[in-house]
């Protein structure tokens, strides 16, 4: 399985031909979605939903995603299926299993939104805007870095609870230049603490897992 990191909160999975896109907001580039199967969406908010690029899907893509999402995809042609905690299933070759159910406290005077994370194939989990543990091992963990919602004890008491293999930064692209030498900085010092590989990947960067 290859993944992609695409601009701030999306990525890209492709094994065996099949492409799975998680999060393609407004503020990633419209070629994440190229020849994709299947789409999986953890929120409402715009940095991970775009509703005018998801309607240009042909009918044969599943999309994958909470009730309030959904609620906002029905005039879409692809085929929207509505996801909770707890729910397994399988899409364009892989197995997902969701796991968590609100985003992170954000605004004092705003109640949080419905956010569910995805575990792919037992291997990446990618929690959404969320801290949510995962309840099992899992080898990459994509953890958010970035955002009002966050500060950095938390992305790193994150990475200490779930201990994953391999742990790759995600909404990271409010930061300017000297945001993500922040960003790099805390990862950095956390792998070597963990012994483990932690770090950001450059827009566009592919890895093998």
């Amino acid at each position: 399985m290859e993944l992609t990191k695409f601009n701030h909160a999306c990525v890209r999975l492709e094994k065996d031909g099949r492409v799975l896109v998680i999060d393609p907001g407004t503020l990633s580039a419209e070629s994440a979605l190229d020849g994709v199967h299947a789409v999986l969406i953890t929120h409402e908010h715009f940095d991970h939903l775009e509703p005018v690029r998801l309607a240009k899907l042909p009918a044969e893509v599943e999309i994958w995603t909470c009730e309030a999402v959904a609620d906002q995809l029905r005039d879409v042609s692809a085929r929207v299926h509505t996801v909770r905690h707890g729910d397994g299933f399988e899409t364009a070759g892989f197995r997902v299993d969701v796991i968590g159910e609100w985003h992170a406290h954000n605004l004092p005077d705003v109640p949080p939104v419905q956010n569910v994370g995805f575990l792919v194939d037992e291997e990446v989990f990618y929690p959404g805007d969320a801290f949510t543990p995962p309840g099992v091992e899992v080898g990459v963990l994509l953890v958010p870095t970035g955002g009002p919602w966050l500060k950095a004890s938390e992305v790193l008491g994150y990475l200490r609870e779930v201990r994953p293999q391999r742990a790759y930064s995600t909404h990271d692209g409010l930061y300017n230049e000297a945001g993500l030498k922040l960003v790099d900085s805390w990862l950095e010092a956390e792998a070597d603490r963990q012994k483990a590989e932690m770090r950001r990947l450059a827009v566009g960067e592919t890895i093998t897992l």
